[in-house]
């Protein structure tokens, strides 16, 4: 990929040694897997200066918040450094916004367990709410156009999203399709105001705008609403981080609209998608139009069981590109390899290459569909295409292979190779696709080499 430069890669590459990749990637050269390999060296890395804030903590019973900020302006005020949370037990009343070279490192043992307190959250900050952008709530830990910053260490974030946010949820329809509403007819971003009185969730960990940002080893656990959601950065690194929110609506971590973004070594034990790349939702999106691109994600483990393991929308209506996906384990899902859109969509998903993933029981192990949930009437297919998926096991699936495009836009230039599917009640469920080729791919104990449409009253029905 000569748009990175060959100084910028050796550079690079001696800072930020690869490793626990299922496939050696030095071994790619001359294929889609070198790319991956440029991307990872691409990305610019968190620099902080080496001064230690450390946050004045004593008294459990008392908001830790204070003092938390505190230290976080100190750091920036002095150019920067690492704030350090001691190891304890930390009540937290409101968001804590993070600014540029600093590092927030929660110690081994520390504990933030944030209030239920929705007023707590004001005042309102500039957001993307499930891909349309408006004024709501902050999100617990917030940054917005900062540089350099990063959340680190061992320590674990409770934001108590199931007993205090989740119940939002039934209420939600009416603020979710005003919003909904005003993306589609251009309403300024600056009269979509949400926030008090209405019911918008919002994420447990978001960063909009910013570049650099590292997220390392932390535990977030009960978020609100998606528990990572990195928006409109460049240079984003998330790795060792484990999510455990076992609600709808946990997506582990979304990036949207990004570029340059590493994930590795990550476990999500969440009650949605692992991992989901998002950019935009139908019209508002088109009106941003920021492509999510260069993508690497790694060696990550899924442990829920509703959500798409390894998904790629609904919002992604600025298009998603340049995707490398190289080792998930993924006991149990609905749908290991999710690729989604609806007719109101539009955009693209194209360029995505994944290997190396194991999976257990499933709904469906690879899944494209043009027919997501909550449809509005539009009529903008979204484009599948150059996708390749090899070296994959899965014990049981209800359906292997459910591919459905649009008879305008077919899912085209699809590659399964080196497939294996040791039981599938229905081995595929096929209709409008151009040149997928199938290459070694097994259902059943048998060997499968061609795609052949399927008429959809035959088909079993897949969860959304």
């Amino acid at each position: 990929m000569t748009q990175f430069g060959r100084r910028s890669f050796l550079l690079s590459a001696c800072a930020f040694p690869l490793a626990g990749c299922v496939t050696p990637w030095r071994n790619g050269a001359g294929s889609h897997w070198s790319d991956a390999f440029w991307i990872v060296n691409a990305i610019k890395k968190t620099q902080f200066a080496p001064r230690d804030f450390d946050v004045a903590l004593s008294d459990p019973a008392l908001d830790a918040r204070p003092a938390i900020l505190a230290a976080i302006e100190a750091a920036h005020q002095a150019g920067g450094g690492r704030v350090i949370v001691p190891a304890g037990a930390w009540r937290v009343d409101g968001p804590i916004h993070l600014k540029s070279h600093v590092n927030l490192h929660l110690s081994e043992g520390a504990v933030l367990t944030f209030s239920g307190n929705h007023a707590s959250y004001l005042p309102m900050v500039f957001t993307r709410w499930e891909g349309v952008e408006c004024w709501n709530y902050s999100p617990f830990i917030f940054a917005t156009g900062a540089t350099n910053v990063g959340l680190t260490g061992k320590g674990k974030i409770n934001g108590q999203g199931a007993a205090n946010w989740l119940p939002w949820r039934r209420e939600q329809r009416p603020d979710q399709t005003r919003l909904r509403d005003m993306g589609r007819d251009g309403l300024p971003v600056e009269q979509r105001i949400f926030g008090a009185g209405k019911k918008l969730r919002p994420p447990l960990v978001q960063f909009i705008n910013c570049d650099r940002v590292l997220i390392e080893d932390v535990q977030l656990h009960d978020s609100p609403f998606w528990c990572v959601h990195p928006v409109y950065c460049r240079d984003v690194i998330v790795r060792n981080l484990t999510v455990i929110s076992r609600h709808i609506n946990s997506d582990g971590v979304d990036p949207d609209s990004c570029q340059r973004v590493l994930i590795e070594n990550c476990s999500f034990d969440v009650g949605d998608d692992g991992v989901a790349l998002k950019a935009g939702r139908d019209q508002d999106g088109w009106r941003v139009g920021k492509v999510c691109e260069d993508i690497v994600v790694r060696n990550c483990k899924y442990l829920g069981n509703t959500g798409g393991g390894m998904a790629i929308g609904s919002e992604m209506s600025g298009g998603v590109r340049r995707v490398f996906v190289d080792g998930w384990d993924i006991p149990t899902a609905s749908h290991t390899l999710y690729f989604k859109a609806n007719l109101d969509r539009g955009g693209f998903i194209e360029d995505v290459h994944i290997r190396n993933v194991r999976a257990g029981k499933v709904k469906a192990l690879i899944k494209f569909t043009n027919d997501y949930h909550s449809y509005r009437g539009g009529n903008f297919p979204t484009r599948f295409r150059a996708i390749t998926i090899e070296n994959v096991t899965c014990d049981d699936a209800l359906v292997g292979l459910h591919i459905s495009g649009d008879a305008r836009a077919p899912v085209q230039d699809i590659t399964i190779k080196n497939v294996s599917i040791t039981q599938a009640s229905t081995p595929m469920q096929v209709a409008n696709v151009a040149n997928v080729n199938l290459n070694n791919v097994r259902i059943n104990g048998a060997l499968v080499s061609k795609v052949e449409e399927t008429p959809k009253e035959t088909w079993v029905k897949l969860p959304n």
